[in-house]
Parts: structure tokens; sequence; C-alpha cells
């Protein structure tokens, strides 16, 4: 991907992340995953790409110094480090300023990304030509990685998709769709906020997936005024995000099934399902 990559990785107003807690950390973002820090993966794949400039948005003030991996000095003044605001949409437009655009944001739990994904989306927003753009992938992508790998899914009459913790911004004017997720993950429990957001509409035929994911994503362009699009993304792995227990044991699982398929890779390969071949599926313990 050319362009910069921003990784958030601050904390949420008032909450402590149990996973941070239950392993001694300061911070999710160092909870160690298959050994190494869990951001640490994700400085792996966006080091193996094409983008200019990596930012990391954080709390954490001396989060370099306590991440103590290679990626972080390999990657020398390639990467920046600044403080995260109180919120995504702050977050997002304090580094907008300083960024090579385009941007794609991603979190530190996104373990599973892959430089070929990081590519793969930019690919699919500039073969749509739109403003924005937000990853998915699609449920039986998702299924066929782990069986475990994600239980929420969106469902369009075309098509089931989830959430990959990954968005795109083609360029500045596109920034305003930030302003939509002031607030950030807590969008939930502030319903006034997301109806104003999307519209009250817009948001029921998203919730209850009433059309085509494509139509529904034009309706909710018009309301914002920035063209957004899908960006539906081959690697299901992708919608793995490292939230609690049990996905951090279904990532460090297809992270040891790719390791071993390929000894050699550290975060830039596919993961994929163990047994495909003979209808096996990898399972976890609950």
């Amino acid at each position: 991907m050319s362009g910069s990559i921003l990784i958030l990785a601050g904390r949420r107003t008032g909450a402590e992340d149990p996973l941070a807690k239950a392993r001694g950390v300061a911070d999710k973002c160092l909870v160690p995953v298959s050994g190494r820090p869990m951001i640490a993966h994700v400085l792996e794949s966006a080091a193996a790409s094409a983008s200019t400039h990596i930012f990391v948005s954080t709390h954490h003030a001396d989060l370099l110094g306590d991440l103590d991996d290679p990626v972080a000095r390999s990657l020398g003044g390639r990467l920046t480090v600044v403080p995260a605001a109180d919120n995504l949409a702050d977050s997002v437009l304090a580094v907008a300023g300083a960024a090579e655009l385009p941007l794609l944001i991603t979190t530190a739990d996104n373990c599973l990304l892959t430089p070929a994904t990081i590519a793969e989306i930019e690919a699919e927003a500039m073969r749509l030509g739109v403003d924005a753009g937000v990853a998915l992938a699609r449920r039986e992508d998702v299924l066929a990685v782990h069986p475990e790998g994600q239980r929420r899914f969106y469902e369009f009459s075309d098509v089931a998709v989830s959430n990959c913790n990954a968005y795109w911004i083609g360029h500045p004017g596109a920034l305003k769709a930030a302003e939509a997720f002031r607030g950030g993950g807590q969008f939930v429990k502030k319903p006034l906020r997301v109806m104003r957001a999307f519209g009250s509409i817009n948001l029921l035929r998203f919730r209850f997936g009433l059309g085509p994911i494509h139509h529904v994503f034009a309706r909710i362009s018009r309301q914002l005024k920035v063209e957004i699009a899908p960006l539906l993304i081959s690697n299901g792995a992708t919608a793995i995000d490292v939230d609690n227990e049990r996905s951090l044991r279904v990532t460090e699982a297809l992270m040891g099934r790719r390791d071993r398929i390929n000894p050699r890779s550290n975060c830039r390969g596919t993961p994929e399902e163990p047994g495909a071949a003979n209808g096996q599926r990898l399972a976890v313990t609950r």
C-alpha cells in the first residue's frame, strides 16, 4: 500500500482491559500473542507493506520502551508514535494532517492482518473509485479459516460479512467520514449519535440487512456526503481480532499453523484452515 498506516492503540476512557489485567501489562497492545506483544504483529505487516510511514496512536507514554521488539527498532524513522485523543475521530484527525494519503486505519489487536491484505484493501478501494472504505470479510471465508473465529456477522440480502477493523481514507476530503465515529466503540451505548451520523432509516437497513450491501452503503454515503464503500477482502482471518481469551486462543492457533507451514514467516503469511484438504477444522478450547 502507498501512503500511510495508522495503528490505533489507545485505551477506552475509564475502562480496564481484561486481557491486559490478566497478563500484568500496562496496555492491551502489549498483551503477548504467540510470544510477542500483539501490536508487534501488526507492525510487522505494516513494515512489509509499501506504506511510506506508520503511525501508532496511544495513551502509553513509553510504548516503544515497553514494547522491546525488533520490529519497532527496524522501522526507524518510518515509525512515529503520537498521543491518542479521547475519542477515535480526533485520534485519526490528529494524524491525518501529517500523514501521506491514502491512509489505512487499523487497530493494535488486528494481529492476523497481512501485507497482502493491506495491498488488497487499497486495490479494491481504487477499483471502486471511492473516497473511503470499510474492509469486510465474507462469512464463509471467516468460518473456513476457523469455525470459532468470529461469531458476529452483518447479514445483507446478498452477503453476510464481518468487520475487519481496517478503514481506508483516500483523500483529505474523505476525512469528514471520521466524524461519524466520534465516540469510537461506544456507539452501541449512544444510539442517538449513531442515528445522527447515519440516519435512522440507513441504520435500520444496515442493522437488519435490508438490501444489497453496496446499495446500503450508497445510502449511508449520501447521508455522510462521502462516498464510502464496503471493501470485500479474501482473507477471512482478518476479521479475527484479539478481543478476549477465546479470540486470543484462535489467533495463536492460526499463527502456529502458519508457522508450521512456513517456519520462516512471521506475520506475512495468510493463515489457512488446518486440514482443509481432508475437511478437518481447527478446534479451540472454550
